[in-house]
């Protein structure tokens, strides 16, 4: 009888400990994930409303139910269908982003590489503007709280939104693991605060539930003209923050994501929208501040509090995600290689970029100051994410045809609909370009030509090595005949390909006219998947006896690591010791030149960034006192 139970209770149990599992991801997704679209209830419903009053500033009920029922259906047709049903579904290996999402496409489309190449550096350089805005508007919407609180306090605005910013980017350095267990319950309460702050009011005014039916958001725009179109740019800042329901996929997983979205934070954020309709309906008044207008008096300090706390996480989730992104586009030669610490032990993902922290803290300052409120800073934001938005569906539409093989016309069934809902919604915020959304255009466009300058100079840098480079079996027959004076030791070179010998191995015979006991001849790659399995990390090839050849191949989502890859050698009885190993690299100095195929202004900005580069010794982790390197001039 015993054993009859125990047998019983085996799946329960099991079943059990997965749903509790799910719930502690889902927990965590509720913090790291959903921060960023959860505060948008602070600013979203608040800047479209007030877009739709008269000369006499009075806002009529039928505009109020339009905003609130165009805020629903973008929560369902954008974010809920998009990035919750479809998009999850669109990992690579588990992981999502906008580079996932290219590596996606370019393993499907060749003969559509250059357009998707080019649509991965445009949606990256957007996601910057929304990793410099995002944290500004977010927190200076929740500390204008306070003007609630009392109007004079009106001028501490600025100075403590400014400080807590900075705070913000000051402890990047530390990591984010002991903090980021807060995260999951503090945005729990946050929401959860969300819902009953809007329930209350909803049962004032029972009449928003009007705008459920999406006629009322049509007949707005329609009866609108002008004024709804623009009212429409500010209704998209209700799902800002989509966009990380994907970025962040890798860390808990589609089923949590999803799991969080339909059971909380969802009925949260419509329950809150539809709230602030209904107090606006029933004490205009509140218009000022809908949000904060929610909560009574005794109330108002604790949710200020609470806001920043969210605010600030929702922040983070945005700041990890720029130091993720650079760290792709470092791996997939999109830009130059940038110092990277690991701030956690058992976290691969857990990395922090100082120049990326520091220049994203410069730009949210200088944003800050030129805008001043979160109000100003609306159409800057809108243009930032719709225009993320509208890449990110570009580049599903080859993974839905290529990968998922749908048919053509189906696949267009799908996207379209979304494609051109979004940029209905970047042309509504197009409209405010001179209002501010010229910065993240700005942005992107000086990031999309460092990105296009880097692999361009990459590209000419690499054909020019290439002619100075001699076919390695052609060198081992070339040394079979003139053998030169070996010495002890293990020597390895860094190459690209594996075919030709290596820059600095040929001056070292050159110059040095020796060749040590063992070559290893080692090619760092990066492959377009985010991680590699262990055991397909390190491959060798032994079929010749003068030179090892070496592959180590990496995600883009990995950094190189040299005595990791000496570790992975000795295990396949390549007995290396680091210590009587030499190093050699090549550092070229570039120079410009006349006959350059760059024009003048993109020859220094390369030259520029080249010098700005992290050297090899320290982003490869290799020992300093085993490094030799062999130095040559280069006319780029």
């Amino acid at each position: 009888m015993a054993q009859t139970n125990v047998a019983d209770q085996g799946p329960d149990a099991d079943s059990a400990h997965t749903h509790k599992k799910l719930v502690a991801l889902a927990v965590g997704a509720i913090g790291v994930v959903c921060g960023d679209i959860g505060t948008s209830p602070l600013y979203a419903f608040r800047e479209a409303i007030n877009a739709t009053k008269d000369a006499q500033g009075i806002v009529s009920p039928n505009s109020v139910l339009g905003v609130l029922s165009l805020i629903l259906w973008s929560l369902l047709l954008i974010v809920t269908l998009k990035y919750v049903v479809v998009l999850l579904r669109a990992d690579n290996n588990g992981e999502g982003g906008t580079f996932a999402l290219q590596a996606l496409g370019l393993s499907v489309a060749k003969r559509s590489g250059p357009v998707i190449f080019a649509l991965g550096i445009i949606g990256a350089s957007f996601f910057y503007g929304d990793a410099v805005i995002a944290p500004a508007i977010s927190v200076l919407s929740a500390v204008e709280g306070l003007t609630l609180v009392s109007p004079e306090l009106h001028r501490f605005v600025l100075p403590i939104s400014i400080c807590i910013l900075i705070g913000l980017f000051a402890v990047q350095s530390h990591g984010t693991a002991t903090v980021a267990r807060f995260f999951g319950p503090i945005m729990a309460v946050w929401f959860s605060c969300l819902a009953i702050g809007g329930l209350i009011h909803i049962l004032d005014e029972p009449l928003v539930f009007a705008a459920l039916s999406p006629t009322y958001g049509i007949s707005f725009l329609i009866s609108n003209g002008l004024v709804g179109f623009m009212v429409l740019g500010l209704v998209f800042l209700a799902v800002t923050g989509a966009e990380a329901l994907y970025v962040d996929l890798g860390h808990f997983g589609r089923r949590p994501i999803q799991f969080a979205w339909f059971t909380f934070v969802f009925p949260a954020l419509v329950l809150n929208y539809f709230g602030q309709g209904a107090l606006v309906l029933s004490n205009p008044k509140a218009l000022a501040n809908p949000f904060y207008s929610l909560y009574p008096e005794w109330a108002l300090i604790p949710m200020v509090l609470l806001a920043t706390c969210a605010t600030v996480i929702a922040g983070q989730a945005v700041i990890t995600g720029a130091f993720s992104l650079t760290r792709q586009a470092i791996q997939l030669g999109l830009l130059p290689r940038l110092e990277i610490r690991h701030t956690s032990e058992s976290m691969a993902g857990q990395i922090y970029l100082p120049r990326v922290n520091w220049l994203l803290l410069a730009g949210v300052l200088f944003v800050v100051a030129i805008f001043k409120s979160s109000s100003n800073l609306a159409a800057a934001y809108g243009v930032a994410v719709t225009a993320d938005m509208v890449i990110s569906s570009m580049l599903m539409f080859f993974v839905v045809w290529k990968l998922w093989r749908w048919p053509l016309w189906k696949t267009l069934a799908l996207i379209l609909p979304m494609l051109l809902i979004e940029q209905v919604f970047f042309a509504a915020n197009m409209i405010k370009v001179l209002e501010g959304g010229w910065l993240p255009l700005t942005l992107a466009a000086i990031l999309a030509v460092i990105m296009a300058t880097w692999v361009r100079g990459a590209g000419i840098l690499s054909r020019y090595t290439r002619k100075n480079e001699a076919e390695l079996d052609w060198l081992v027959r070339k040394l079979e005949t003139k053998p030169p004076h070996r010495v002890p030791g293990t020597a390895v070179f860094f190459t690209a390909d594996l075919d030709f010998a290596p820059t600095s191995l040929m001056h070292n015979l050159k110059h040095n006219r020796v060749l040590h006991e063992r070559n290893i001849v080692l090619s760092i790659r990066t492959e377009d998947t985010p991680r590699v399995a262990r055991h397909a990390r390190v491959s060798v090839d032994r079929t010749n006896d003068t030179f090892i050849k070496v592959i180590a191949r990496y995600g883009f989502m990995e950094t190189p690591s040299i005595p990791k890859i000496i570790e992975v050698l000795k295990r396949k009885d390549l007995k290396l010791d680091i210590g009587a190993t030499s190093f050699f690299l090549s550092r070229r100095s570039l120079r410009v030149t006349s006959k350059s195929e760059m024009p003048r202004w993109q020859e220094h900005l390369f030259i520029m960034l080249a010098r700005s580069a992290q050297d090899a010794t320290t982003y490869f982790k290799i020992p300093t006192d085993r490094v030799v390197e062999v130095g040559t001039q280069v006319a780029v």
